[in-house]
């Protein structure tokens, strides 16, 4: 209620402060014909010629004035996907930016980044804070910021790059009101495909006659009969041998998506506004009960406001209040989306009916959670999510002291509230019993007890938000931007912060410190960079030595382009080299594991009397000279265009190396009785390039196209880790990728009795104890001791660069615009394991998969494409191994979108500024040698990602 409150009182405040600017007295600039710029936008490339470069706090400098290697998207190419998360919006679009969208459950299907082999920072209008759930209409642009220069006024939080989204901002032009309405609809892209019930039962008959083989004295209880087998193909009766596909059962085919968004802009010399209003609505997957008189879905329910207000004050005085809004509520089945879809992986198609001839719920001993009561009679789960934020700024010129000079201040408050409401309850089930034909129920499989009604402030899964939280942000800033002559230019910027976090109930996180930038160009030939912070944060010891850092940047630049012997060309419009090299921090402290802190312990009975079981223990050993990780950057660049800026291009060369990283001793030892820290030991290298291409053509004043490229590599490589002597060099960890698996090296099956039996007179090896059998995964044995063990282990999987890429292309003719997305990544690979891939787990009870259908059989050796099957934990196929290492490269057509504009003759009869209806598709094709509905980034039978079919129409009034 409070939160609602706050929020009612921005909203009246926003509207206040639109009203005041709508009526305020000045003059207006000739205003930007609305059809025309609608018209290129859907189809106009993210030029690589940047008129600004926006770095963090709010600084903005020019592109011959920096070093910093960034890239932006903005507007226009933003709105063409139909997400829900901002980021989800940048697959595809950035050199060097690898995106992976595990789930696409409603308001948790945000994609994770990785920039440079490292996981980038997110800030909104300058200041760190993890907000990307915003509407996509209200930003100007998103920003990639990649190297030391780019991130150099982060100082302690700059190592691993940053995501810079900023804005919208009021402009001094005649107000546009601009409407858009869309509606999508969802259906899953894959989701794997498992056996039916006749497929099923016959191949775990053939899974228990090679477990018999192996051990005669196995279990065999498992066994179907004759007549199940057949009572499982005609199916004809139902209740005693069921045929169910759970996923059909419970899911929907499709789901929709609604957004509607309002927007107004405009403003004077000096009132400048923007300000949106965004309700969102994305359904989910479960099919409903129309009995229950709440819903049981999974979906998104959100409402979003934003003011941006900004004032000339005075003629040397301005500054600015944003203010944001949001209420976020997410809905699911109270047994939760995450336990359903687990329940998919274990319960094949006959486990039981989904309800017994009386009504009732069915259910086994075996499975006592019935699937469909999961959905729809688990009651629900409620969250509630509730974000405010205010940033408030004044500048003021400091002309009368020297042309240039300027202060700035910023005042930040931000405030998060996650509300749970937990009224689930549990399904109970009965498992039909028919006794010499007599049909009876025993007792129930789950016990009925009372619905939960429960509201906790906690932390949700997917989520940045912790529960409840603020954060309050403080910047004073004295800047410098000087030409002299026209020939030296001078740029500099000052200033203190201090960002502090409140999570929960723990103590503050506080990040302080200082920062400064300064450039000098001549001529705009040559540039000079360099940018120094010093800052730290206050979860180290007091007067840690460790507790602050110095972290400087320098960069030189020389515009080729710019040069007397290339002035007079008229092939070449720019040419920029520059390169940067500095020293950035990452901190990564944890909560005040500098002290030994000690907690209640395990019961254990000593003594008689009330206090005989009360015992303490010791949390991870403390680490009082942990400090912040480092790393020192290298990136050089060239950028340029020819064409007539037709043609634009930019090539980064970048090697990244990593110190201090925190990360366990390896060669620890157990006899301490406890767990060993996370010491400062660590050192990474990550290498790479970044491509871009973009070409621009306009033929005539009917037709135009483009077409933008980007290609991204990267490549890493452990320095040092501490690790323990290796008895042989292949098992060896340091000098290998960062994050490289290590297994078995597989060598195909063993393809009969006779391949088993030649292999072991040549002393082939196997597991110690395990009785081989035809159809069986053969691996290589490293060391030659006949014996496949931990020293067999080597590395596995790709070992070259993770390569990503991406082409964004289109066409505008007359009123007709149209754009494609295409993204893909190579050099990428998956493990498949467990419930999601591997047969009959769960005790021998679990779900099978299109894939078994390919095993090992003695009619089928030479074209089996998985080994024999096995019942529950095989010791020796279900090693980790290359053999489930799959190849998963893939190239998606992420969005197509097609447009049109009425023209303006017509609009203008009807008083609009612009009329525009456009259709969009989302992952509308994936090309993968992937098989059995396995998605390359969603494959472990999570939550489907969506493929989305979006219809909208945009108004400016």
């Amino acid at each position: 209620m409070r939160n609602r409150i706050l929020l009612k009182k921005l909203f009246l405040t926003t509207t206040s402060i639109c009203i005041a600017a709508l009526g305020a007295k000045a003059q207006t600039n000739k205003a930007t014909s609305s059809t025309a710029r609608d018209s290129v936008s859907a189809a106009n490339v993210d030029s690589l010629i940047k008129n600004k470069v926006n770095l963090p706090f709010g600084n903005i400098v020019t592109p011959n004035n920096t070093t910093a290697s960034t890239q932006a998207v903005y507007t226009p190419s933003l709105i063409k996907q139909p997400v829900v998360n901002v980021l989800n919006a940048l697959t595809g679009r950035f050199a060097g930016l690898y995106t992976q969208q595990n789930s696409g459950q409603p308001g948790l299907d945000a994609v994770s980044l990785t920039l440079r082999g490292r996981t980038p920072l997110i800030l909104v209008d300058g200041i760190p804070r993890p907000l990307t759930y915003i509407d996509l209409e209200e930003i100007e642009s998103v920003t990639v910021l990649k190297d030391a220069m780019s991130t150099a006024l982060l100082g302690v939080r700059g190592a691993n790059g940053a995501i810079l989204i900023t804005t919208r901002q009021g402009t001094a032009n005649k107000q546009i009101i601009s409407f858009t309405a869309q509606t999508a609809f969802q259906r899953p892209v894959s989701m794997p495909k498992t056996l039916n019930a006749f497929d099923y039962a016959t191949l775990r008959n053939e899974a228990i006659d090679n477990e018999v083989r192996a051990i005669p004295t196995f279990d065999q209880r498992l066994r179907y009969s004759a007549n199940d087998l057949q009572l499982f193909q005609n199916q004809t009766d139902p209740y005693g041998h069921p045929d169910i596909d759970w996923r059909k059962q419970v899911l929907k085919s499709s789901a929709q998506l609604n957004r509607y968004t309002l927007n107004v802009t405009g403003g004077s010399n000096n009132v400048r506004y923007f300000a949106t209003l965004e309700h969102l609505f994305q359904d989910g997957l479960f099919k409903t009960n129309s009995v229950n008189s709440y819903n049981t879905n999974s979906y998104l329910s959100s409402y979003l406001i934003r003011s941006n207000i900004d004032l000339n004050i005075t003629p040397k005085l301005t500054g600015g209040i944003h203010l944001f809004g949001r209420i976020y509520n997410l809905n699911e089945p109270g047994a939760t989306t995450s336990n359903i879809f687990n329940s998919f992986l274990t319960t094949p198609n006959n486990a039981y009916p989904v309800l017994n001839p009386n009504g009732s719920f069915a259910g086994t001993p075996s499975f006592i959670n019935n699937i469909q009561g999961q959905a729809t009679n688990s009651g629900y789960l409620q969250t509630y999510v509730r974000d405010i934020l205010a940033d408030f700024y004044v500048k003021r010129t400091l002309n009368e002291l020297t042309p240039g000079l300027y202060i700035k201040g910023v005042v930040s408050y931000a405030s998060n509230l996650n509300e749970v409401i937990n009224r689930s309850k549990p399904v109970v089930t009965f498992q039909r019993l028919v006794t010499g034909g007599v049909e009876s129920y025993g007792n129930a499989l789950v016990t009925q007890t009372d619905q939960l009604n429960t509201n906790t402030i906690s932390n949700i899964s997917g989520l940045p938000n912790q529960g409840q939280g603020r954060q309050s942000y403080l910047e004073a800033s004295l800047g410098y931007n000087r030409t002299f002559s026209g020939i030296h230019n001078f740029q500099a910027v000052l200033l203190a912060n201090s960002d502090n976090n409140v999570y929960g109930g723990n103590i503050a996180y506080n990040i302080a410190g200082f920062a400064s930038r300064a450039s000098y160009s001549y001529k705009e030939k040559y540039l000079a960079e360099f940018a120094l912070s010093y800052n730290g944060s206050n979860y180290y010891g007091t007067g840690s030595q460790y507790k602050f850092g110095l972290f400087p940047v320098v960069g030189l630049g020389w515009n080729i382009a710019k040069e007397d012997f290339l002035k007079d060309n008229s092939w070449l419009n720019s040419l920029k080299l520059s390169a940067n090299y500095g020293k950035t921090g990452n901190d990564n402290p944890g909560y005040f594991v500098f002290t030994q802190r000690i907690f209640d312990g395990a019961s254990a009975y000593f003594g008689t009397g009330a206090a005989a079981n009360q015992t303490l223990a010791e949390s991870t050993l403390a680490n009082p000279n942990i400090t912040f990780e480092k790393a020192n950057k290298f990136n050089v660049s060239l950028q340029g265009s020819t064409a007539n800026n037709r043609l634009g291009f930019t090539i980064d060369y970048y090697n990244n190396q990593f110190s201090d990283v925190l990360t366990q001793r390896g060669r620890n030892t157990a006899l301490i009785g406890n767990f060993y820290p996370n010491e400062n030991i660590g050192r990474y290298r990550f290498t790479g390039f970044d491509l871009q291409l973009s070409w621009q053509q306009p033929v005539n004043n009917d037709f135009s196209y483009y077409i933008a490229a980007n290609a991204g590599t990267q490549q890493s490589k452990v320095l040092y880790i501490d690790e323990p002597t290796q008895r042989y060099p292949w098992m060896q960890r340091t000098g290998q990728k960062v994050g490289q698996a290590f297994g078995y090296q597989a060598e195909g099956l063993f393809q009969s009795q006779a391949d088993i039996n030649n292999a072991a007179q040549n002393g082939v090896a196997t597991v110690l104890g395990y009785a081989v059998q035809p159809g069986d995964i053969k691996y290589k044995d490293l060391n030659g001791d006949r014996v496949i063990d931990r020293f067999d282990q080597t590395t596995i999987g790709p070992k070259g660069p993770l390569i990503t890429y991406g082409a964004d292309l289109g066409f505008t003719y007359k009123f007709v615009d149209f754009s494609a997305l295409i993204q893909g990544v190579a050099n990428y690979s998956i493990y498949l394991n467990g419930n999601s891939y591997w047969e009959f787990q769960n005790n021998g009870l679990g779900q099978a998969y299109e894939e078994q259908l390919g095993r090992f059989t003695p009619a089928t050796a030479a074209t089996a494409t998985y080994p024999r099957l096995s019942i529950g934990t095989n010791v020796n196929n279900q090693l980790f191994s290359s053999y489930w290492y799959r190849k998963a490269d893939y190239i998606r057509l992420k969005t197509v979108q097609v447009g049109f504009t009425l023209p303006m003759r017509y609009a203008n009869a009807v008083k609009l500024k612009s009329l525009r209806v456009f259709a969009t598709g989302t992952n509308l094709v994936t090309l993968t040698q992937l098989k059995g509905g396995r998605d390359p980034e969603n494959y472990n039978g999570l939550y489907p990602i969506q493929r989305l079919i979006n219809l909208g129409v945009n108004v400016k009034l």
